[in-house]
């Protein structure tokens, strides 16, 4: 170990500042656990592919006492959700019948979700924040991991714990540093990301347009549509060689009333490429590590229930963890293990419905140049009250979360 290299100790180090990492250290703060998250960013706000908030989100705030001052957080609440179908609109999820505190899906930048944690985390002795932290890799003896290293401005950061819990996304120095075995599903969809402008006038929100083939995501977001483009697999050099003119008449094509606002993309640069994965560790934990959200299990975009998926992630593992991180000594890895079992059913069921909804709608879709409009949606048309399926779905997830932890400043 270098001189100048800093050192902390706590019970638990969070790798990643995101929406698991984040909730997670929030929870054992307010349990009474000593914990270190660290953040490779110097602030949270970048632009996210992710901005929604779930209504199992707003019902975890609602049991810890903290959804009137969430709901003040500026924000956009959908009710129902459609999509547009060539010219035919198609009601998708009715969440005004889910059984929470708040039957909404929220659009909240993902920076003020982060920051409202970090807030309320602050309140508490055990939180530590720690920002433009990139872990690096992990320490380990005797075969068990017993902290991490990250780089900082100020040099090397070592900061030892009886866990280390990794929530560093889909590219997780965690899990490779700790040789977990990732299974890929694979995807036959990437996406491209840009904002353009929004107008008095603009139709309604809609969760997804199809149209002839072509398929597009546009999620309101006040003066601008943050926008998805659909594409086939490593499809964009084929985009690119094609001109942004062309593609910028696929975007008229799918979405008409943008029309002129297509030329605010100046150039590709405008434009991000988000490659779709969908995979999962085989174990979810090793002796003394473990990783939830995205660092466990990476999503398609499909439904937008990454999100969702972590902040239940990072509940359960609050419930299972904390008696033991309030002890001296390691976590068992029998405790660690318990994490996985109970959460990997749901993550299995939405991989799986993502999967369909890839190959069965989406890309069947892309292949034919006036597609027919999938059976399941006309049946949404028809019966209003199947509306609910997908609302559970979207807004709840399988097996949803609730608080088990107690509150420490609680007398």
């Amino acid at each position: 170990m270098e001189n100048n290299t800093k050192q902390l100790t706590a019970r638990c180090c969070i790798a990643g500042g995101g929406p698991a990492g984040m909730m997670l250290g929030y929870l054992l703060a307010r349990a009474g656990v000593d914990v270190v998250v660290l953040e490779k960013h110097k602030d949270f706000f970048r632009d996210f592919r992710g901005d929604t908030i779930h209504p199992s989100t707003f019902q975890i705030m609602a049991e810890l006492g903290l959804l009137d001052e969430f709901l003040k957080v500026p924000h956009q609440e959908v009710k129902l959700l459609a999509a547009q179908f060539n010219e035919v609109e198609v009601p998708i999820a009715d969440f005004t019948h889910l059984p929470v505190a708040h039957p909404v899906l929220g659009i909240m930048p993902q920076w003020d979700f982060l920051n409202f944690l970090a807030t309320e985390g602050k309140k508490y002795a055990g939180f530590h924040l720690v920002m433009e932290a990139g872990v690096t890799g992990l320490v380990k003896e005797g075969g068990r991991v017993t902290g991490v290293t990250a780089q900082t401005p100020d040099g090397l950061l070592e900061v030892k714990a009886g866990l280390v819990v990794g929530t560093d996304g889909r590219g997780s120095v965690v899990r490779e540093k700790a040789g977990l075995h990732v299974i890929t599903t694979g995807a036959p969809i990437d996406v491209l990301w840009f904002r353009l402008s929004s107008r008095d006038g603009d139709p309604p929100a809609a969760f997804g347009r199809f149209y002839n083939g072509r398929i597009m995501v546009l999620i309101e977001r006040g003066d601008y549509w943050q926008c998805g483009y659909v594409i086939e697999k490593d499809g964009y050099d084929e985009i690119k060689k094609k001109g942004l003119d062309a593609f910028r008449k696929e975007l008229r094509d799918v979405s008409p009333f943008l029309g002129d606002r297509v030329t605010e993309l100046k150039d590709w640069n405008d434009i991000s490429l988000l490659r779709v994965t969908i995979d999962h560790l085989e174990k979810w934990c090793g002796d003394g590590v473990l990783c939830i959200g995205d660092a466990a299990h990476a999503m398609s975009p499909v439904g937008g229930v990454g999100i969702n998926l972590a902040v239940q992630d990072a509940v359960a593992s609050a419930n299972i963890l904390y008696t033991s991180l309030l002890t001296d000594g390691p976590v068992a890895v029998s405790v660690l293990k318990k994490v996985q079992q109970r959460r990997a059913f749901p993550t299995w069921v939405i991989q799986r419905m993502q999967v369909f909804i890839q190959n069965g709608v989406i890309t069947r879709h892309q292949q034919q140049e006036r597609a027919k409009m999938p059976f399941f949606f006309k049946m949404l048309r028809k019966w209003p009250v199947l509306r609910r399926i997908p609302a559970r779905i979207v807004g709840m997830g399988v097996r949803p979360e609730h608080i088990k932890t107690p509150d420490c400043n609680l007398k």
